[in-house]
């Protein structure tokens, strides 16, 4: 009896238990399937569901004619789920030597269970990835990126610039214009199965991506070929260690070309710069020598201290703070400020800039843009290098006016000639003309206002005496026929300047035609070997890049005669 008790004791305790048990567990029911399913069904999302930055479409790269550039086209990236990877050594030593990715990161990329996501090769070739596909992994799966390819390379290399991986742009342009070109990137959710592989059906753009506009550049793809094939042809010629040249727009300030070419190996020929290489026309500083006496001039001729026919007494040496000043050529005691220009006088030059004075002389400099950038907006352009007034004496006042002891990018120089051809006024050098947005809109990047530098009678003196000069003077190697072509020589040591073997800057600065000036030109040659002067080594290839851009601008020929070298400028 006692017995039969204790058993219906212990059964009806055990039911009372199991009572609980089941009301418990009908509880953490209805929190689940109610309270916290939210929490629930986002943890078997976060299981299944892969979030994606999808990069943008990068913009183009097009030339004022609309040739492509640079542009960006959607290739195959490898990547991996360590996850649901069983084997990382295994498909390491598999996936490494197709890839091309060294065996051992492969092998920790795919063992690190902590994530979800990891790139295994990115930007393959479709060959790759078709390997790759063909071992069938789990885990290892394919996205899209766009890659970066320039259809003319080298062409204009540096001042296209180049993209990182994640195509972003590093250099030149590709990285002046990066807002303009990267777009809004996207994001794209794909479900996966538990080996990782992407579910049928399953993929979801949570956010679309905004593709990059296009940027029109000023350059001229033809004119650009010409201009660096010609280029590293005398470069080649006169193993020089290196040469640049623009061509420009005198009425716009639009760059047409602009060329970078690396000096000859034991084993090359010289070639144009890459795309990691500087755009040194904007970004390096020479010593212009003879090129910048028209700084000087023009000061002078403004101030009314001189003019064209204004004659000097001219020796054929000067010594000043120790320092002698000479004349290349031998010339009459007796020179007009024209003859000055044209016979690239030294001494001339100096006895002009004695009269101008150290205030006006510095003046002159800034206002016709040394010491600043010329405000292309390119990565990296050289202010040049110009001696504080305070620090002037007598020697800088000697050095500086022939164009010794200041340094200037080719850009700043070359935008004095095109001051002085578009009677004085100043444009501010452009590369980017406009902008086409998705939809094939374009919207023209707006000039910077012009700005006068000298009155339009100082600028027509100059361009007259810039005209004997290759007439008759030390720039006539630029002449080119049917043209009349003003421009000037530059020859400056480099430094280090007591110490031989000596160096040399030689460069040309010009325009044609002089009457109605349309276009301008720089050629500058870093350290020609044999002829150093820059009537000699720059000058030709100033008249062969220039006779070209006139032929593509159809511009006509002059209808007057050059000047000669002894006619009086009036």
């Amino acid at each position: 009896m006692l017995a039969a008790a204790s058993s219906a004791r212990r059964l009806s305790a055990l039911l009372v238990v199991m009572a609980l048990v089941f009301g418990l567990i009908a509880i953490r029911l209805v929190d689940v399937q109610t309270i916290d399913r939210g929490g629930y069904v986002r943890l078997g999302k976060d299981q299944l569901v892969q979030t994606i930055t999808v990069p943008a479409q990068r913009g183009s790269i097009v030339d004022r004619n609309g040739n492509e550039l640079a542009v960006s086209v959607n290739v195959p990236t490898v990547v991996a789920d360590p996850k649901v990877i069983t084997d990382p050594a295994g498909d390491a030593a598999k996936l490494a030597p197709i890839v091309g990715v060294d065996e051992a990161t492969l092998h920790t990329r795919l063992a690190d269970r902590n994530l979800a996501f990891v790139y295994v090769a990115r930007q393959v070739t479709p060959t790759v990835a078709t390997q790759v596909r063909n071992l069938n992994l789990p885990g290892i799966s394919f996205e899209t990126e766009p890659k970066r390819f320039y259809p003319a390379d080298p062409l204009a290399a540096p001042v296209l610039g180049f993209v990182g991986t994640d195509n972003a742009g590093l250099g030149g342009v590709e990285a002046a214009e990066q807002s303009v070109l990267a777009g809004q990137p996207g994001r794209l959710q794909v479900e996966q199965d538990p080996q990782g592989q992407a579910l049928p059906n399953g993929t979801h753009q949570d956010r679309a991506t905004v593709q990059g506009s296009d940027v029109v550049l000023t350059l001229d793809q033809s004119m650009q070929y010409e201009v660096e094939h010609a280029l590293a042809d005398e470069v080649t010629s006169q193993h020089a260690d290196g040469g640049m040249a623009i061509v420009a727009d005198v009425q716009t300030g639009d760059v047409l070309a602009m060329a970078t070419v690396d000096g000859p190996t034991a084993s090359q020929p010289a070639e144009p710069a890459t795309a990691v290489e500087a755009n040194r026309p904007l970004t390096d500083v020479f010593e212009p020598g003879s090129t910048a006496k028209v700084v000087t001039i023009g000061a002078a001729l403004e101030a009314g201290l001189i003019n064209p026919t204004t004659t000097l007494s001219v020796p054929q040496s000067l010594t000043i703070g120790g320092t002698q000043y000479a004349d290349v050529d031998s010339h009459p005691t007796t020179m007009s400020v024209a003859d000055i220009l044209r016979e690239s006088s030294n001494v001339g030059t100096i006895l002009i800039a004695r009269q101008l004075g150290a205030d006006r002389f510095d003046a002159a400099l800034h206002a016709f843009g040394f010491g600043v950038p010329t405000g292309t907006g390119f990565p990296g352009e050289a202010s040049g290098i110009l001696l504080p007034r305070d620090q002037y004496n007598a020697t800088s006042m000697a050095s500086m006016p022939i164009g010794s002891g200041i340094a200037v990018s080719a850009m700043q120089l070359l935008n004095v000639y095109m001051t002085i051809a578009d009677g004085g006024v100043a444009h501010v050098p452009r590369l980017v003309a406009a902008t086409v947005d998705a939809a094939g809109q374009r919207h023209d990047v707006a000039a910077a206002p012009a700005r006068p530098v000298i009155p339009a009678t100082v600028a027509a003196e100059l361009r007259q005496m810039l005209v004997g000069v290759v007439a008759g003077g030390t720039g006539t190697e630029a002449q080119i026929p049917g043209y009349v072509v003003a421009g000037k020589t530059g020859t400056a040591r480099k430094p280090p300047y007591n110490h031989p073997p000596y160096n040399y800057v030689a460069d040309f600065a010009g325009f044609a035609p002089a009457g109605a000036p349309r276009l301008a030109a720089i050629v500058v040659l870093d350290a020609p070997k044999g002829a150093i002067f820059g009537g000699d080594v720059a000058a030709p290839v100033f008249a062969q890049i220039m006779q070209y851009a006139l032929t593509v601008e159809r511009v006509p020929a002059s209808s007057t005669p050059s000047a000669t070298a002894t006619s009086p400028v009036p």
